[in-house]
């Protein structure tokens, strides 16, 4: 910690803004700089104003849900739509925050403190004000019985009620200047409601709310439906003007991906994010989609993607040797993936912060690389000298280099084959791991993987479990290898904690699943916690990249920069594009789009009854069912003739 608090130290020296006696109030407040809208802005920018109130959406989900209480590490929840925080964001800004339930905002320059004044007019759902007392609550109740995330972040803080709808938070480290944006996103919780209740348990009672929607009605595991609140206290709040716009909001929960297809294309669903490139390409060659009912785009997104990955799990003994890690890089081949079971949809990864700035490239220079040469001989030599990049191949399926490469690393971290099985020199133990996944689509992409570890000589395998299952195994670090997303922002900070630190790693329900432990990691990011101007911060994030990067904790996977969305033509959206891609808390109802389209699909209803039955589109559509049915049979029975070769080439 030493290092990277005297590298801060002196940074801040040279930034007046990091430091002083004066105290700010305002409306708003901004990780570095000036908050763009003025106290009096009437809306954000890229809303529609005037967009309409009404309708329904109706969405699919993955998997299923146990409980309504979000904030703590027990069962599988679902959100209620109902839960407000002190400040809020936007689309068009890095990392400013403005009032929601808060209307003030006060701080010093060194922000080691920042006090809320509360808005007279916040109201829960039953009617009651929102107080300081709700405040304190919150702070008390999530630090001690939420989600180990909470104490991570608000690690040091002290609150202190400073009256009826004033609360101020004191921090024991000045230099974490995230601090009050991170306290302005502070989920709040009525002290009311949970006096005669236990927060630590899961619950299907959808709790008491302050926001624009809450739970109309749900089944446990099936559906759940929100509705506009009508006398939502919050409605005419600029940060809330144009959004929030369907009457009624429905999540219905699936097992799998194809029956949500199924349910979209049927018109039971209404929009869907499709994530499979497969799917994308050959799922959606339907007439509705064709003359433009259901209506098939991408849109460009400008954020941060992150990090998907196969993480290796550095708690497992197999993979505590970098060396080993680095190995098995070489048996993913991904431009083969992406030209064969992806369409050459995706961008490999390069960085845990690919599609920003704040992604490392090339070599270290300035004050990233004075920040690395403070920890040179404890971070691998090849951090000041190679730019990394993943194994790459000529994509034929036949990585033969690439092995090669993988032999040689795994000989030098002490594992040989014998009698065509890899295994320890010293201790005979054979080199075997599996893939946890939770989606039955991902085997096509683990699969060829595992065929090229096997002629390794490593005892590689996959396995598929339930969503509760999955979420079990995740949180107490149950697993050899598994797929997963670090979604990141463009301001990063204090979730980094999360991510990768030494003391994440033993903690239950973090996201440090690879098990980072390294005392470097831990300063790259207190250093980017600590950082007061925008160049600082892009610094040690670069450093921090690239010492993540050359640990090789994961084998990076791949990224796209658009959302592929479907949705039927009964909607609108603002013509400004926003930074998040698909934002449907912006889209609206359009009565008209919607009563044309029912014409239209009543009108085919018609049309089909009274045709002869040779030429009714449903025996077309039935024609096509049994044909698809009878490939699907040939193609398990090719399969299962033919189990040495696990993955059909498309």
């Amino acid at each position: 910690m030493a290092a990277s608090t005297a590298l801060w130290a002196s940074a801040a020296a040279a930034a007046p803004e990091c430091s002083g006696d004066e105290v700010k109030s305002a409306h708003a407040i901004a990780m570095h700089g000036e908050a763009k809208y003025a106290e009096t802005f009437p809306h954000f920018d890229y809303v529609n104003p005037d967009a309409p109130k009404g309708g329904a959406l109706r969405r699919g989900a993955l998997g299923t849900f146990d409980s309504f209480n979000q904030f703590i590490p027990k069962g599988n929840a679902a959100s209620t739509g109902s839960t407000e925080t002190l400040l809020t964001g936007n689309e068009d800004e890095p990392y400013s925050l403005y009032g929601l339930i808060a209307e003030r905002i006060e701080w010093p320059a060194d922000r080691s403190w920042v006090v809320f004044t509360l808005r007279e007019i916040a109201r829960w759902h039953d009617g009651r004000p929102i107080t300081a007392d709700d405040v304190v609550f919150s702070f008390e109740t999530l630090t001690t019985k939420g989600s180990p995330q909470y104490r991570f972040i608000y690690r040091g803080v002290a609150v202190e009620k400073l009256g009826e709808r004033r609360v101020k938070f004191t921090f024991a480290d000045a230099s974490n200047r995230e601090l009050p944006l991170l306290l302005g996103q502070l989920p709040i919780l009525p002290k009311h409601y949970w006096a005669g209740r236990d927060f630590d348990k899961t619950t299907l009672e959808p709790p008491l709310g302050s926001g624009p929607y809450r739970v109309k009605r749900f089944e446990a595991g099936r559906f759940v439906e929100l509705e506009r609140v009508a006398d939502y206290w919050g409605h005419e709040l600029p940060v809330n003007v144009g959004q929030n716009n369907f009457d009624l909001v429905r999540t219905d929960y699936f097992r799998d991906d194809t029956a949500i297809r199924l349910a979209l294309k049927s018109g039971d669903l209404d929009l869907r994010l499709e994530n499979q490139a497969k799917a994308w390409a050959l799922d959606y060659d339907v007439p509705a989609v064709a003359k433009g009912w259901l209506k098939k785009e991408r849109v460009e997104h400008r954020q941060p993607t992150g990090m998907q990955a196969f993480v290796l799990n550095t708690r497992r003994e197999v993979f505590r040797d970098p060396k080993v890690r680095e190995a098995l890089a070489y048996a993913f081949d991904y431009e083969w993936t992406n030209k064969n079971l992806f369409f050459g949809e995706y961008t490999r990864t390069h960085s845990y912060f690919s599609n920003s700035d704040l992604a490392s490239r090339a070599l270290p220079e300035g004050f990233e690389r004075e920040i690395l040469e403070r920890y040179r001989g404890r971070v691998p030599p090849r951090v000041f000298s190679e730019e990394y990049r993943p194994p790459s191949t000529d994509g034929s399926g036949w990585p033969r280099d690439n092995l090669r490469t993988a032999f040689r690393l795994l000989r030098e971290a002490g594992w040989e084959v014998i009698d065509n099985q890899l295994v320890h020199s010293e201790t005979g133990r054979p080199f075997r791991f599996q893939f946890l996944l939770v989606s039955p689509d991902f085997e096509r992409v683990v699969l060829p993987m595992i065929r090229n570890l096997k002629r390794l000589g490593i005892d590689a395998s996959a396995r598929v479990v339930d969503s509760s299952q999955y979420i079990n195994r995740l949180r107490s670090f149950d697993f050899d290898t598994l797929v997963f997303v670090w979604g990141q922002t463009e301001t990063p900070g204090n979730e980094q904690r999360v991510f990768w630190s030494s003391a994440a790693a033993e903690q239950p329900d973090s996201r440090n699943f690879a098990g980072v432990r390294d005392p470097v990691v831990d300063e790259l990011i207190e250093g980017m916690i600590a950082a007061c101007t925008r160049e600082q911060l892009v610094a040690w994030t670069r450093a921090l990249d690239r010492v993540l990067l050359w640990g090789f904790y994961v084998i990076p996977n791949w990224h796209l920069r658009s959302d592929r969305v479907l949705y039927w033509d009964k909607y609108d959206r603002p013509g400004m594009p926003v930074k998040s891609g698909v934002n449907t808390n912006l889209w609206w109802y359009d009565a008209e789009r919607a009563a044309a389209l029912e014409r239209v699909i009543d009108d085919l209803e018609v049309e089909s009854e009274t045709s002869a039955p040779g030429d009714t589109p449903g025996w077309g559509w039935t024609i096509a069912w049994l044909a698809a049915g009878l490939a699907v049979l040939f193609w398990l029975l090719r399969r299962a003739l033919r189990p040495q070769d696990p993955v059909e080439r498309r």
